[in-house]
């Protein structure tokens, strides 16, 4: 199936035109009837000669419905252009060309209208002569009388060839449904509908309503039920779900989760629209894209360029689901009636979504030019400019914005821009640096502080960007032969050493009184200047091979209490002292109470000796009446 909309000036006999070719009333309401003036969009369809389907979407031609109109052209892929042979151009046919080559609508056929009423040829010349300034040059001409019947066939023919030459839908595409319609049905709720231009939505979906979920529990394509439909084609969905449907409306669109970028800013290229006057651009617009029609401001970023194309921000009213590349139309809402009489279309801009998630602008002067600038050197949208933009996007957020991602992440899920990420490493390096010498007493920064000084959005960046002589360890960067202690430290450490023996340990106060706290003895362990045992325990750097080579010199096994009075140390110290010994390997525990160094016996167990038994209480030997 494809889909075409009418286009052309008011009672040029577009409705009638739709009737001759499908056999049904386009004009839905008894209003439209009666006063033979479309008001709101029409729907019919048929078969072409060659068996496939086309719908036609038939919209107003009065310049009071222009809004209406747009909804109504805005999803499909091509138009049914039509002009009266006894009137000619007019007014609303510029405006509705101008609206279809804005929205980048490039396939049509011109039909001349009311052949039996005059010689449609000055028409038929005056429309192609138009056209063949636009993107609709090659379009073809057939002239028709919806009254009579003649050129019908022909125009048929027209129709198929177009719908042969159209571009095939992706029927995985994700998608968007613009919705034109929204009603409730008794005992089956909300049903909307609208043009499906590609991708597929079948029964049993979940889909966003407006960013709500929903559910699919029904569907038609022109009025038959079917489980599943493929774009291009006319819908009708029954959903239900969130609050969302009930209040549904012209304008909503119906899209796939995860899909699209919700957004209610967006940066922009501005095209002026042929035959418009942006040169005084007024403060309010409305947007148009599918069937949405959004109020919106426009911020002009930087100044014009040689063909009139600018760049602006877009804030729209109210979120909708873009990617880049999206085009919307620009409306000028104030124009008074006749206007366009006056030869003024209100239509003013084609503007190309380049981001649909701006960063905020800074608050600095030039900030706005800058930016126009920045988007005016990405001479298609894509992910390049956008990584230059950002310096980070997801590929979630790639997807989101309808993006294909450049190649594989660099961590986490994370796309990053080239140049800003063969710069990180050095500024990490550099961000470490500054943390050592603001944060002496620390182990080393944080990943977490990393991450905000480089203003990165995820910490899984920060482990690709270490580089030596930086190092990863703990959850903390540390730099590869950094300096000892901070001088305050060191000076403690050394007046400390001076007044210690070589086992003695200094107690928590003397500690305190030289300012040694326990961050401080943390980098002065850090950097080599004392040594930690167990319990806070410190001694003086080397006093465990120092001790190892006293212990050495002790008939093997020996005890703890042996080990103390050889060490001249207090049993506060010998304990700890020998758990790091046994740690290091410099001595082996052979029961509770007894120990050895392997050097001095070989490495071999004494014979004799029981296994250390399973209990960690200390006890001491039969007979022995001492502890050890």
């Amino acid at each position: 199936m494809q889909v075409i909309a009418t286009a052309g000036h008011v009672d040029h006999g577009k409705s009638t035109l739709v009737r001759a070719l499908t056999g049904m009333e386009p004009d839905r309401l008894e209003e439209e009837r009666r006063r033979g003036l479309t008001i709101e969009l029409g729907y019919a369809w048929t078969s072409l000669p060659s068996g496939e389907q086309v719908a036609f979407v038939d919209v107003p031609g009065h310049e009071r419905f222009l809004a209406t109109t747009l909804a109504g052209v805005g999803p499909v892929p091509a138009a049914l252009f039509v002009v009266a042979a006894d009137e000619g151009w007019m007014p609303q046919s510029e405006e509705h060309l101008v609206a279809l080559e804005a929205l980048g609508v490039r396939h049509g056929v011109l039909a001349v209208t009311r052949a039996d009423l005059a010689d449609p040829g000055p028409a038929r010349e005056e429309a192609l002569a138009r056209l063949r300034r636009g993107p609709q040059a090659d379009a073809e001409a057939v002239a028709v009388s919806g009254r009579t019947g003649a050129g019908l066939p022909a125009l048929a023919a027209a129709l198929d060839r177009l719908v042969a030459a159209l571009p095939p839908p992706d029927p995985d595409a994700p998608v968007r449904l613009w919705v034109d319609r929204a009603f409730t049905v008794r005992g089956s709720g909300t049903v909307l509908t609208g043009t499906l231009p590609a991708g597929r939505i079948a029964v049993g979906d979940t889909l966003l309503l407006d960013g709500e979920e929903v559910r699919v529990r029904g569907l038609q394509s022109l009025k038959r039920d079917v489980t599943q439909a493929v774009g291009v084609a006319r819908v009708a969905v029954n959903v239900r779900g969130s609050g969302a449907a009930a209040q549904a409306a012209r304008g909503a669109a119906l899209t796939s989760p995860g899909a699209w970028a919700r957004t209610a800013a967006l940066d922009v290229r501005l095209v002026p629209a042929a035959r418009a006057d942006p040169a005084s651009v007024p403060s309010r617009l409305v947007a148009h894209i599918g069937s949405a029609a959004v109020p919106c401001s426009l911020r002009p970023l930087g100044a014009p360029g040689p063909q009139g194309e600018r760049h602006a921000r877009l804030r729209l009213d109210r979120e909708l689901p873009l990617h880049v590349g999206d085009v919307l139309l620009l409306r000028d809402p104030g124009r008074a009636r006749g206007d366009t009489a006056a030869g003024r279309v209100r239509v003013l801009f084609a503007a190309t979504a380049l981001d649909v998630r701006p960063a905020p602008l800074p608050r600095r002067r030039g900030a706005a030019r800058a930016r126009g600038e920045e988007l005016a050197k990405a001479a298609e949208p894509g992910a390049g400019p956008l990584l230059r933009a950002h310096g980070f996007l997801s590929a979630a957020d790639l997807r989101a914005m309808g993006v294909p991602a450049p190649g594989e992440p660099v961590a986490g899920g994370w796309h990053a821009d080239p140049a800003l990420w063969r710069a990180l490493p050095a500024r990490l390096a550099e961000a470490a640096r500054a943390y050592a010498a603001a944060h002496p007493l620390d182990p080393g920064m944080p990943v977490e502080a990393a991450r905000r000084a480089l203003g990165l959005p995820d910490r899984r960046l920060v482990p690709a960007l270490v580089r030596p002589p930086l190092a990863l360890e703990g959850g903390r960067l540390t730099l590869g032969g950094s300096p000892g202690p901070p001088p305050r430290v060191a000076e403690a450490v050394r007046r400390l050493h001076a007044e210690l023996a070589p086992f003695e340990a200094p107690e928590a106060g003397t500690l305190a009184a030289l300012g040694l706290g326990p961050r401080e003895v943390a980098a002065a362990v850090r950097a080599g200047a004392l040594l930690r045992l167990g319990g806070g325990v410190v001694l003086l750097p080397g006093a465990d091979e120092r001790a190892a080579a006293v212990l050495r010199r002790l008939p093997q096994p020996f005890t703890v209490s042996q080990a103390r009075q050889a060490l001249h140390t207090t049993r506060r110290v010998a304990v700890p002292l020998l758990e790091h010994l046994d740690a290091r390997g410099l001595t082996r525990r052979l029961s509770e109470v007894l120990r050895q160094c392997p050097e001095v016996a070989g490495g071999a167990m004494p014979s004799g000796l029981p296994p250390p038994p399973r209990s960690a209480a200390w006890r001491s030997p039969p007979g022995s009446g001492t502890r050890p």
